[in-house]
């Protein structure tokens, strides 16, 4: 064998293992690419995924929030309303205290109160105002209150009163007149 021999089949194996490595580092190259292409794309998705995921819920939490704002105008709405209602309603007491139909109620607060009390002989508490209208109704005047009309009516011991002053039937039936103007304001 001659040397040229040598160093040709050297340079054709020399070749076929480069040839070999070229082919191997393609694939492996290809491999390489076909994972970061395929890990780029699954970190692409994921990152999209939670940003859908955060905006849904960001959204939400915006919807919620104008949701409950608007649950509090409406509820200081009707409650600017009930007062302004219920102040007009006082205007009207007061109004209502200074009418002649006044003293049928006043009589009826009387009769109701000695029914209540269950006496005939009760002391009645009532305002300046109203003492003209209680003379003459064979009943004791005791001493004056401040209130926008009705009567305090107690037996003689005092051991039981009864509250029918306008401002306390008020505040007693005030969940009932709540209920009512609300039906009112919402049909």
């Amino acid at each position: 064998m001659s040397l040229d021999t040598f160093i040709q089949e050297i340079e054709e194996r020399k070749t076929k293992k480069i040839n070999l490595l070229d082919i191997t580092l393609a694939e492996k190259t290809a491999r390489i690419q076909h994972i970061k292409e395929s890990t780029l794309k699954d970190m692409q998705q994921h990152s999209a995924d939670e940003a859908t995921a955060k905006s849904q819920k960001e959204a939400a939490r915006i919807v919620e929030a104008a949701r409950l704002k608007a649950k509090k105008i409406l509820f200081d709405a009707i409650n600017t309303n009930m007062d302004s209602t219920f102040n007009t309603i006082i205007e009207e007491l007061k109004s209502y205290s200074r009418r002649p139909d006044y003293k049928m109620t006043i009589e009826k607060m009387i009769t109701y109160a000695k029914m209540k009390l269950g006496s005939q002989d009760i002391v009645i508490h009532c305002r300046n105002d109203d003492t003209m209208i209680l003379n003459g109704m064979n009943i004791t005047l005791g001493s004056s209150i401040q209130t926008i009309g009705g009567i305090l009516a107690e037996n003689k011991m005092g051991t039981m009163e009864l509250d029918l002053t306008f401002e306390e039937l008020l505040r007693t039936h005030e969940d009932e007149i709540q209920n009512f103007l609300l039906e009112r304001l919402m049909n």
